[in-house]
């Protein structure tokens, strides 16, 4: 690995010090100088100044270093000298919220007298996450209510996720929301769904937005009030845009014209952007979503189904006999064959949808036509893509419904394809004659940075990268343990084994509560807070009991709760302070067996000649135990322990992998010593 720059980087008379522009800014915050903060700065100015540094650079920055303004400043004084537009993406909405609200705001106000101008910033996010005018003036017919209330693919991943709001359901609530809609884009001068607290459900969001697809573009009569349309026109003109992973898989799955022109790309949390990516490409295709576009091509394009309605259900029959697995070969040729009738019967219906136009070039657009079309189209492709012969270049699988926790409805079987791999996708559309900073508090796995580098396709461009760990502020052999239940039997099927909930309960005893839960599954979750709450006399809540937030924030106020949960809980928890000081995981978070795109790429590791469960397998579960684990040490202050229940990680040989990727904490397998540390830390209170 290249040795770590250290030194100050000047690029020219005209360019300020990247070290000196990054003390302006933090003092404008009203912190202090944090040496990693510096070495990640100026790594990074390197890097995309392109003054001998390498092409890519990936850059660990543990928490508390200050990773947000070690980019931006950077990458705005880049920005405004060199006149390189600059992307940066986050993953989550928290981030890209402190950003664009606060971090980059402050980082352009504290420089912009040592820069040629002052900087210009934008945010950009998917068409579907903008109010559209003209749909609330009544342009566009209502929706019909269905199943298939969100588009599918990469317009589905432009969609910053949501939490559904408090409301009570039904028609009189959606009727409610769609009124508030109304009255907000009143007086919204973004008519960016996020600006909107309390939110709203996604079916009544889709009564007030368009996708991209069904966007009327520049013949729209509003279009010079047009939400996303004055979002793209200010990306455009910005120097530094910031956006989402979703747009990024978007831009990575074929659409670079979904992100304006630029030469430098920084992902910040980039260790989710493969899987955000391989979200955005992945596509669907279901009886439901057939019937949807048949019922609208024949709704506002007047044209007649007959040979798509007897696609679907010579498809329908057939999809609904296919096992719930992966076709590794390919789908079955009965299979083929019926999603190719679907995809030829489509295509003759996209045929037919031919707006009128015999009103001249001054008629108003068939907005109805649109959303046909634009439907039909997206049919029309998913069919194509899956009926064509087996490349090796898609998973494909059929799902019964609920069980990829992506759909819900009764008894519905669905087809699902997904890319492979991505990382040829990120290198060719995203990277290609771009510099890309990558930077994370996880992104050394095994204490390396050649899987995420491999990810991302950084190790087959011919380009170089440089990995750097600027380290934490925080001493985590001090001020953390991780404790390893050595004794404990290996997890099985089951939830959770007896051994496992003496052990929880004696540890969440002698922490006092002040516990944070983190399952493999829902159901292990349920089953350990049901039974802590007949053990113990603490509070114990647990993931859908409420809103997360709701959840978060009574877990912190209180330091006798304890939170229990999966997948969301692994990472972007923040709780500082005596009301997390033991983190507890049940197991190491493995992908299950029968996860059908992480199998296939581990097969095809094996096949050429890698070890399929280190690379794939052991590298998800190193990341997740990574993110888990952060959970405990937020603040210089904080003191706790991370307990795994999981043996695995003390006596098998990939254990030292995985410990290796989690913050470098005192390790025992001795419960007493555990015990006893969590009976003094709940006694200081």
């Amino acid at each position: 690995m290249p040795e770590e720059t250290t030194t100050t980087l000047t690029t020219g008379s005209a360019t300020p010090d990247v070290e000196e522009l990054l003390d302006l800014a933090v003092g404008a915050l009203g912190g202090g100088r944090r040496a990693g903060q510096h070495q990640m700065a100026v790594s990074v100015a390197t890097a995309i100044d392109g003054s001998g540094g390498p092409d890519h650079l990936l850059v660990q920055a543990g928490t508390g270093t200050g990773k947000s303004l070690g980019y931006l400043v950077p990458a705005v004084r880049h920005a405004v000298c060199e006149d390189e537009r600059v992307i940066v993406s986050t993953a989550t909405l928290a981030l890209q919220r402190q950003i664009i609200t606060r971090d980059l705001p402050l980082v352009a106000q504290a420089v912009a007298d040592r820069l040629p101008r002052e900087p210009r910033i934008a945010l950009l996010k998917g068409w579907h996450n903008y109010l559209c005018q003209h749909k609330i003036e009544g342009g566009y017919p209502a929706d019909e209510p269905t199943l298939f209330d969100l588009p599918t693919g990469g317009e589905r991943a432009g969609v910053a996720e949501h939490p559904a709001p408090g409301a009570a359901s039904g028609a009189a609530a959606l009727g409610e929301q769609v009124v508030r809609l109304r009255e907000w884009a009143q007086e919204t001068t973004t008519g960016d769904r996020d600006d909107l607290v309390p939110g709203v459900s996604d079916k009544a969001w889709r009564q007030v937005s368009v996708t991209a697809l069904e966007c009327l573009g520049a013949k729209c009569p509003l279009i010079d009030d047009c939400f996303p349309d004055q979002a793209r026109t200010s990306a455009r003109e910005a120097d530094v845009v910031v956006t989402n992973h979703a747009m990024l898989g978007i831009a990575a799955s074929g659409s670079p014209g979904v992100l304006p022109e630029h030469g430098v790309v920084v992902v910040d949390e980039a260790h989710e952007l493969s899987d955000r990516v391989t979200a955005a490409a992945t596509a669907d295709l279901s009886v439901p979503i057939i019937e949807h576009a048949a019922r609208l091509a024949r709704r506002h394009g007047g044209v007649q189904t007959t040979d798509l309605d007897l696609a679907i259900g010579a498809f329908g029959t057939v999809v609904a006999s296919l096992p719930a697995e992966r076709f590794p070969d390919g789908l079955p040729d009965d299979a083929r064959s019926a999603v190719a009738a679907v995809r030829d019967a489509a295509r003759t219906v996209l045929s037919a949808l031919k707006p009128d136009t015999s009103g001249g070039p001054q008629a108003q657009p068939d907005t109805g036509m649109k959303m046909a079309q634009a439907t039909m189209l997206q049919v029309f492709e998913i069919a194509e893509r899956m009926a064509q012969d087996p490349t090796g270049h898609d998973v494909l699988w059929c799902s019964r419904a609920g069980e990829d926790g992506r759909w819900s409805g009764d008894g519905v079987s669905k087809l699902h394809a997904a890319p492979l791999a991505v990382a040829g996708l990120i290198r060719t559309n995203l990277l290609t004659e771009r510099t890309g900073v990558f930077t994370s508090a996880t992104l050394a796995l095994g204490g390396t940075f050649d899987p995420v580098a491999r990810s991302l396709g950084l190790d087959d461009d011919g380009a170089t990268w440089s990995g750097l760990d600027v380290g934490s502020p925080f001493d985590y052999p001090q001020q953390g343990i991780l404790y390893i239940a050595k004794h404990l039997p290996q997890p099985g099927r089951e939830a959770a084994t007896d051994g496992q909930l003496d052990e929880i309960a004696d540890l969440i005893t002698a922490a006092g509560g002040r516990t944070l839960g983190l399952f493999s599954s829902r159901r292990a979750a349920l089953a350990v807070a049901e039974a802590m709450r007949e053990r113990l006399d603490v509070p114990v809540l647990c993931q859908g009991d409420d809103q997360l937030p709701t959840l978060v924030k009574e877990f912190a106020a209180d330091p006798q709760t304890c939170l229990f949960g999966t997948l969301s809980l692994w990472q972007g928890v923040d709780v500082p302070g005596p009301s997390c000081q033991l983190v507890l995981i049940d197991r190491i978070p493995f992908p299950r067996p029968d996860d059908p795109v992480k199998s296939a790429r581990a097969r095809a590791v094996e096949a050429a000649g890698g070890n399929g469960f280190m690379q794939v397998s052991a590298n998800h579960a190193a990341l997740l135990l990574a993110q888990g684990a952060g959970r405990l040490i937020r603040s210089t202050a904080d003191r706790g322990v991370v307990a795994v229940l999981d043996p695995r990680l003390a006596t098998a040989r990939y254990g030292s992998y995985l410990t290796k990727s989690m913050p470098d904490f005192w390790t025992t397998t001795d419960r007493r010593v555990v015990l006893s540390a969590l009976e003094r830390l709940s006694a200081l209170g």
